[in-house]
């Protein structure tokens, strides 16, 4: 099966091509060329690669750590409608059985497939933390690094798991980095204390980047850079951010994409609240409140996050001021390079996957087309 897709300006990855058209052939993008003259019609105004979100929750009234197989199909759904063409559902801090539980249920979608955005893997996030700067994960919950523990995460998640968040000041938390990297598990830093030079270290270990930048870290203050300024300065490192305004001030996200903007990785972080009313929800198994869109836990601290990665998107064009192109960058082809997926996912080139999204002037969401199949939305 054949699809046409013609768009007024279609984005690659050297920049934006007037007036072409793409030629489909059942999931891969076969062709890039001119509209020939004389065709009007028109399936896009913007053509660009669809959205990769590799920190989700949740949303739409449901979490990944819940235990029911037909959450992961509904989430899917739910990050179509934003974009998103694929995601890592991740897991928060909780009982090593519920942890375990969960990477089964993310490798089983991952094997067998389903409806709305592809599921390319898991992320742990927790339970390798450190109590100062815990967010909303809960300490009492928290384990220390173990090789034998994290090789049978990887076996229950039957080889799907793609990132594990770590505290890198934890003892064995530089073997930990290095055993992981070499079964090739991405290493994010996050939810702790650690000093710039501990950062360091495990960048050079072989650690990813960070966590959330900015929070649930050291900050950067200018005779101690801290975490945040050891992910700023340090060309390694992924740096995922979470553009709703709220986690990190505008100008603060001006700072970090003029320092990284090729490491910068736009994320949602959204929990189960992401598309939902104000009212009382649950992270981690604690009882949050969702105020004007904001989550906060019983001590007023933040709780993830309602955001949608397209908003994300806007947000740094319209309050950042970003380049679209950019932006749009940070949510597809960043992450499909974090994950070491950039041959297939990513961008628009002949040779990869037909995952594309339309939007309009203000880069809201018109289509999705996953796998070379139109969503509707």
């Amino acid at each position: 099966m054949t699809t046409l897709l013609r768009a007024r300006r279609v984005l690659t990855e050297q920049g934006w091509l007037d007036d072409h058209q793409l030629l489909i052939d059942n999931e891969t993008i076969v062709a890039i060329e001119p509209i020939p003259a004389g065709t009007m019609a028109r399936d896009a105004e913007l053509l660009c690669p669809a959205y990769i979100d590799i920190h989700v929750h949740g949303g739409d009234g449901v979490d990944v750590m819940d235990d029911d197989p037909a959450v992961l199909d509904r989430l899917a759904k739910h990050k179509a409608c934003e974009g998103v063409g694929s995601w890592l559902p991740t897991t928060v801090t909780a009982p090593l059985a519920n942890i375990e539980r969960a990477l089964q249920r993310i490798a089983q979608r991952y094997y067998h497939g389903g409806p709305g955005a592809a599921v390319l893997g898991s992320y742990l996030e927790g339970p390798y933390f450190t109590p100062l700067n815990k967010g909303a994960h809960p300490p009492e919950l928290f384990r220390e690094l173990n090789i034998a523990e994290l090789d049978r995460l990887i076996t229950v998640s039957q080889n799907t798991l793609r990132v594990v968040a770590l505290a890198p000041e934890k003892p064995e938390a530089l073997e930990a980095i290095r055993h992981l990297k070499s079964r090739d598990v991405r290493v994010m830093l996050g939810h702790s204390a650690a000093s710039y030079e501990e950062t360091i270290q495990a960048f050079d270990a072989g650690a990813d980047g960070l966590v959330h930048c900015f929070n649930g870290m050291t900050g950067l203050h200018h005779r101690n850079p801290g975490m945040a300024g050891a992910g700023l300065t340090d060309k390694r490192a992924w740096l995922e951010l979470i553009a709703d305004g709220h986690h990190v001030h505008p100008a603060v996200m001006n700072i970090c994409c003029s320092c990284a903007k090729p490491r910068v990785l736009l994320i949602t972080d959204a929990m189960s609240a992401a598309g939902m009313p104000d009212g009382d929800y649950s992270i981690c198994g604690y009882p949050v409140t969702m105020r004007d869109g904001i989550v906060r836990t019983e001590s007023g601290g933040l709780a993830g996050s309602t955001l949608a990665l397209d908003a994300a998107v806007r947000n740094l064009v319209n309050n950042v001021g970003v380049c679209a192109e950019d932006a749009i960058h940070m949510a597809s082809l960043h992450p499909a390079k974090m994950l070491g997926l950039d041959k297939d996912l990513g961008s628009i080139a002949v040779g990869k996957r037909a995952s594309l999204i339309a939007l309009n002037p203000q880069l809201r969401l018109q289509n999705i087309w996953i796998s070379g199949q139109r969503f509707l939305l």
